[in-house]
């Protein structure tokens, strides 16, 4: 039987940022299991965050709260507590619920989950997922991806300068690799380098402590200061051919797995400017100017509208986008769209939202001041907008603009 979701009752409703109810498409299961992540976001995350942001450091307690959340491995049939594997549409809102309360634990959570669990869950044979996926599951390992490097971002597909060398069953490793999260403590990294034999890219698991795995934590950000971001040198880093996901053989499988963890930034897009919106909404009913709340001034709630506005139109894209994941017609295209419409409208809505905060919105006391410098590094990894409407732009016009 399909499950099905119960509608709400017109006295239930509440103009929140979700405008026209898309959570309630979710089946009755789904929706308990996604107030339980709120619920336990709000009550176990939230209150971290501002000041391991202000530090820039990492919270390692929070590795031991996601442990009992149940929500690692929500995603992947097989692993995990939620069996079977949840719909797209619960893994995206669920993704927008952690971005809703801090856009750094989603990206710490979306590198092990999605970019480094799904590197081995799609790219790896059996033997290999029996090996690592459970312990990620469980959280007792964590994961890392390190694709992009100190001289190649959005041209790394081609021109990739990490190199793989094989020598019997063993390759060495040696290039560099930078903005990698989750590096600096994670247990696993996937690593992806060049095989100078037949010139494609492959992928390989580097277990912590591997010699001449270097890396270093990059300081002095301005977003995301609670992701552990590192630049790796990788120097005669030795691997066994079993630590080579078999499953990849060129950039094409790999350009499989961002298609996959792309639309999870969408989603992470649309958490931060949900966050945003409801942080402005709030102190603008709160804040009183002129002998009254701003909130009854027309132009606080042109802004806001527009941020209401933008919230909705993405949540349209996502909720369709989910429904073609779940179909298996989901395409690059699909996922570049939404990356790249979602998160210029994220801009717009944490800037508008700062902009009601005045001088307020520049502090951490009031939070917006961390969505705001947040939304930058969520605008620009996992392809950039021009990158992405490139691959939008090849699909409608059969005509490649790439250099």
């Amino acid at each position: 039987m399909t499950a099905t979701a119960t509608p709400l009752a017109p006295e239930d409703y509440q103009p929140g940022a979700d405008f026209y109810l898309y959570e309630a498409l979710l089946p009755d299961d789904e929706r308990k299991t996604l107030l339980k992540a709120r619920t336990f976001l709000r009550d176990e995350v939230k209150p971290l965050v501002n000041e391991y942001w202000e530090k820039g450091e990492f919270p390692q307690e929070l590795i031991e709260k996601f442990r009992g959340s149940g929500l690692a491995a929500l995603s992947y049939e097989g692993y995990g507590e939620h069996l079977p594997a949840a719909s797209h549409l619960l893994g995206g809102m669920v993704a927008m619920e952690i971005s809703r309360v801090d856009a750094s634990v989603a990206t710490f959570f979306g590198v092990h989950t999605g970019l480094a669990f799904y590197s081995i869950y799609a790219g790896g044979d059996h033997e290999q997922r029996e090996k690592w996926l459970p312990a990620m599951a469980a959280m007792e390992k964590i994961g890392a991806f390190a694709m992009t490097e100190p001289l190649g971002g959005s041209d790394v597909s081609g021109g990739m300068r990490t190199t793989a060398r094989r020598e019997g069953d063993t390759w060495i490793l040696n290039g560099a690799k930078k903005w990698i999260g989750n590096a600096t403590f994670a247990d696993l990294v996937v690593v992806w380098a060049r095989d100078l034999d037949d010139n494609q890219v492959k992928g390989f698991v580097v277990e912590k402590g591997t010699p001449g795995f270097e890396p270093v934590k990059i300081e002095g950000k301005t977003a995301l200061r609670i992701v552990q971001n590192a630049e790796i040198t990788l120097t005669d880093v030795r691997v066994p051919e079993a630590h080579r996901l078999q499953q990849i053989n060129s950039f094409h499988e790999v350009a499989e797995i961002l298609r996959f963890t792309r639309s999870g930034v969408a989603w992470q897009a649309m958490g931060v400017m949900t966050g945003a919106y409801e942080l402005a909404l709030a102190y603008a009913q709160e804040r009183r100017q002129f002998g009254r709340p701003i909130a009854k001034f027309q132009m606080v709630q042109d802004l806001l509208v527009k941020c209401l506005g933008n919230i909705t139109a993405s949540w349209g894209m996502l909720v369709q986008l989910a429904r073609l994941q779940d179909q298996g017609i989901f395409r690059d295209e699909h996922s570049a769209l939404a990356k790249a419409f979602v998160t210029s409208r994220m801009r717009e809505v944490v800037a508008f939202s700062r902009e009601i905060f005045g001088a307020n919105g520049i502090v951490l006391d009031h939070d917006i001041a961390r969505f705001f410098a947040d939304a930058e590094a969520l605008y620009s990894y996992e392809g950039t907008r021009e990158m992405n409407t490139l691959i939008v732009g090849k699909a409608i016009t059969g005509q490649s603009a790439f250099v």
